[in-house]
């Protein structure tokens, strides 16, 4: 070859099976149409060293101890550390994206309490809440100090899945929708009824939009008897109320353009 050296031609492969990853579930959940399914993979993966239950949170794979460094780099790091082992972000994210696009609504706010790092205690995080990281070091690290410290090794991969895990809770998958030639505005929250305050919440829509749910009988708004049943849009000198879960015709293009500033939306449970 063009080094020198003297060239091989291989004429077989012994073919050795990876441990598994945390990537092939985080993607096959998300393009599932069987809740039933998805849930008995999400429990599957529970069971498996996939998830971390002292940190009660997931990595990227199971252990790779019983392989060699012929995998790649990634059996060059410490356990617990960097691509190895680690729970990295955008990964966890990943697949809890895939929860939550699956239906496992209560599975999912019940990961959220121990993976989002906005309700991490910060002694043990060792960082603002609010702050992402690359990676956490998990409980498989053996340095105990760093277990659940989260580490920016480079920028976060993350933020794609947390923006699209907020669009899905907070607004539902799909704002603006056709209906035989008509323009439509549906809002479809995936909201827990613990996440509301003296009945409320309120998010930002187009940068302008407060968007304020009332959740008057204080119930999961991803409940089969959870219903919109009104709303009131305002814009400057004009306020509009709509007795329906959907925006019909002009308001719906006054709100795609930015022209509503506050929309408040009433919530019951229905029959």
């Amino acid at each position: 070859g063009h080094y020198g050296l003297p060239l091989v031609k291989v004429r077989a492969f012994d073919m050795k099976p990876l441990p598994i990853f945390l990537e092939a579930p985080a993607r096959y959940l998300k393009s599932l149409a069987s809740k039933e399914e998805a849930k008995i993979i999400y429990q599957a993966v529970k069971k498996t060293g996939l998830y971390d239950k002292p940190l009660k949170f997931y990595q990227t794979s199971v252990s790779l101890d019983e392989h060699g460094h012929e995998i790649g780099r990634i059996r060059a790091f410490t356990k617990g550390w960097l691509e190895r082992e680690s729970n990295f972000l955008h990964m966890t994210y990943k697949y809890l994206l895939g929860i939550l696009k699956s239906g496992l609504y209560d599975e999912f706010f019940e990961e959220v309490k121990t993976n989002f790092t906005c309700f991490m205690d910060p002694k043990v995080y060792g960082r603002s809440p609010v702050e992402n990281s690359s990676f956490l070091a998990t409980s498989t690290n053996p340095d105990p100090k760093k277990h659940g410290q989260g580490f920016v090794s480079r920028l976060t991969g993350s933020t794609a899945e947390v923006l699209s895990m907020w669009r899905y809770m907070f607004l539902g998958e799909k704002l603006f929708k056709d209906e035989q030639g008509e323009l439509i505005f549906e809002l479809a929250p995936k909201l827990p009824a613990s996440w509301f305050k003296d009945g409320k919440i309120s998010v930002n829509l187009f940068k302008n939009t407060v968007v304020t749910y009332h959740n008057e009988d204080h119930i999961n708004t991803y409940d089969q008897n959870a219903e919109i049943y009104k709303m009131t849009l305002e814009k400057k000198n004009e306020i509009v109320e709509v007795n329906d879960h959907k925006v019909i015709g002009k308001w719906t293009r006054d709100i795609r353009e930015g022209y509503v500033y506050k929309i408040n939306v009433y919530i019951r449970g229905g029959k």
